[in-house]
């Protein structure tokens, strides 16, 4: 008898053949069908973001006033603006303000968020009263700050009439400390967000490490010191991100408080953008403002960006 000869195959056993008919005619349909769903995003960042950014380019090199103009001024714009006493001190402004709230942030946040891990009492509770007032404007925001902060009306006027009258509570109205004003509102309003992330990321990590760190005696700050905020850093940079976007957008809680007053004391880059661009009609100074401001944020970003994709590639090599 002779052994019967089973045709030679190409794949394992249990493996799939990549060389089945109609295998390449399928991915294509599907790779086509990914770039279909994606084509609506990309016209949009196109067209939508990336148009818009050199159009705004272009009307920061005219002498455009009223209307976009087609004459070329070359960089004149962008010489008036850094000889414009109010732009100078809207920069001052952020930088003060953007360094206390991110600051101020990212302590309260985390703070509030090693708190509520301690699974206390009423946890759910206390999480949504931490996390609310970021879902509120901030022009509401804004105006209940405006009220508490009003000399006549609010926290000083109540502790005069209890009798604390060497109280002062009247900084919205003082030009050196109005822009602390907006930080505390801000800080309040933002901090909760903060607290969110930072707990999910502390819920991710492994009860086992504080079982040995109670074992070795380590104490309890310095665990989370040495450890637990390193391993928070994913959560920690994605939080930095949105307070940075919430500073370089801060704008209608400004509005809403103090309109840039007293003066202009308390003037941010993206109020001075609005006012030149619709109160003055100086489109072209307000796109060099714009144009300013964004290479400032690609100047900051870029390089974190880049920083954090290059410590997650070499994670992923070693």
């Amino acid at each position: 008898m002779h052994a019967l000869k089973l045709p030679a195959t190409s794949s394992r056993p249990g493996q799939k053949s990549s060389n089945r008919p109609g295998n390449k005619p399928l991915r294509k349909r599907v790779s086509i069908a990914v770039w279909l769903a994606l084509l609506p995003m990309v016209l949009t960042v196109v067209f939508a973001y990336l148009g818009t950014m050199v159009w705004t380019a272009r009307v920061s090199l005219s002498n455009s006033r009223t209307f976009p103009s087609g004459d070329f001024a070359g960089f004149t714009q962008y010489v008036k603006l850094f000889h414009n006493d109010r732009w100078l001190l809207s920069l001052q402004n952020i930088v003060i303000c953007g360094a206390c709230f991110i600051v101020a942030c990212m302590v309260i946040g985390l703070l509030l968020a090693i708190f509520v891990d301690q699974r206390v009492v009423a946890e759910g509770a206390l999480r949504t009263v931490f996390l609310y007032p970021y879902a509120m404007s901030f022009v509401a925001t804004g105006l209940v700050w405006q009220w508490i902060l009003n000399p006549e009306l609010g926290a000083q006027a109540v502790l005069h009439k209890l009798g604390f009258v060497p109280a002062r509570f009247d900084w919205i109205v003082d030009q050196d400390w109005v822009i602390y004003t907006i930080v505390i509102a801000t800080v309040w309003q933002a901090s909760g967000l903060v607290m969110a992330l930072l707990l999910a990321g502390l819920r991710g990590i492994d009860d086992e490490l504080w079982k040995a760190a109670r074992i070795d005696g380590i104490p309890r700050w310095r665990v989370y010191a040495s450890i637990v905020v390193p391993m928070l850093g994913p959560s920690i940079s994605t939080a930095f991100v949105l307070l940075f976007v919430m500073v370089v957008k801060l704008y209608d809680a400004v509005v809403a408080m103090t309109q840039g007053g007293p003066g202009t004391a308390s003037e941010v880059p993206a109020k001075f953008i609005m006012d030149y661009l619709f109160g003055r009609a100086n489109i072209g100074l307000a796109s060099a403002a714009s144009i300013v401001l964004l290479a400032t944020v690609l100047a900051i970003l870029a390089p974190f960006f880049y920083a954090r994709s290059h410590a997650a590639l070499r994670k992923e090599v070693w």
